[in-house]
């Protein structure tokens, strides 16, 4: 059994009297990368924010290495790297001044894994931080989140703003960090990623986890689309009783039956064409949401 690495456990968050999240419990093991989904709105950014008290918790708590993460236990911080969605820095200084500051923070020498890091993603040292195009930006702030070889990365949006060689440069930085045994925490609305990165997934939806599965279980889900040309078509939506939408003559619905059942169903009726699509990552997640 892998260990815990963080725990989140009855986490509520009121802004006043509107819900930011409810009553959510997730825990993270070593060497997994945990994704974190849900479309902007559902709670994702204050979880995180949470999580590193970067705002008040209503109720509940957070174990890191079993013990509380509070905002004055600076060790427990230093096993975390933290890649917010909006980066906001010393305007003022150059990159090369802002890595500088920043690798003082810790005691262990960080300049050689910040050196690699910035190659790595072609981060130029001696521009002011006012100056960075977003792409440049969030560039940085990966640099400032790994540099010293955290025990835990949180990454909110990591990849907005990045182009998609630099994302693909992103995304094996990620697996030579899940291959160190980092727990990573990667909270997204973009679908396409989550399946390219992650181990387990938990889909929150109006500030609750409504199901947390690996992506083998999530994939293997049996969630397909069917679509019939019939002339009997006014049968079939009466017998199967789904949401079927019908239109020239064509119906299409989202199947939970098996396959079995399903052909044992339609098999009473004349079918014309019938199509039978396994539903993606981006369907099944609409599953969820409706």
């Amino acid at each position: 059994m892998k260990n815990k690495i963080l725990e989140i456990k009855n986490l509520t968050k009121y802004y006043g009297k509107v819900l930011g999240v409810k009553d959510l419990s997730l825990t993270l093991y070593e060497g997994e990368v945990f994704g974190f989904i849900g479309p902007n709105g559902a709670g994702k950014s204050t979880t995180i924010r949470s999580i590193m008290n970067l705002i008040n918790k209503t109720e509940g708590c957070v174990l890191l290495n079993g013990k509380e993460l509070d905002k004055d236990n600076i060790s427990l911080k230093e096993l975390i790297g933290y890649l917010p969605s909006e980066i906001h820095l010393y305007e003022d200084l150059t990159v090369k001044e802002m890595l500088d500051y920043h690798e003082k923070f810790y005691k262990k020498n960080c300049h050689k894994r910040r050196k690699e890091l910035a190659r790595k993603l072609k981060l130029n040292e001696s521009k002011k931080i006012e100056e960075l195009s977003l792409g440049n930006l969030k560039k940085l702030g990966i640099v400032l989140a790994f540099m010293h070889e955290p025990k835990l990365l949180i990454l909110d949006e990591p990849t907005s703003g990045l182009d998609p060689i630099m994302q693909q440069t992103f995304y094996d930085l990620l697996k030579e960090e899940k291959d160190k045994g980092t727990t990573i925490f990667y909270s997204t609305h973009i679908l396409s990623e989550i399946s390219k990165v992650c181990d387990r997934v938990g889909i929150i939806k109006e500030g609750k986890l409504i199901n947390v599965e690996t992506m083998e279980e999530m994939q293997k889900k049996n969630l397909t689309f069917v679509t019939v040309k019939s002339n009997e078509n006014e049968k079939i939506i009466k017998d199967l009783k789904l949401d079927i939408k019908e239109s020239n003559g064509i119906i299409r619905f989202k199947n939970e039956l098996s396959s079995d059942k399903l052909i044992k169903s339609l098999s009473k009726y004349k079918i014309d064409k019938i199509l039978i699509e396994e539903a993606t990552l981006e369907d099944i997640f609409m599953h969820y949401y409706r």
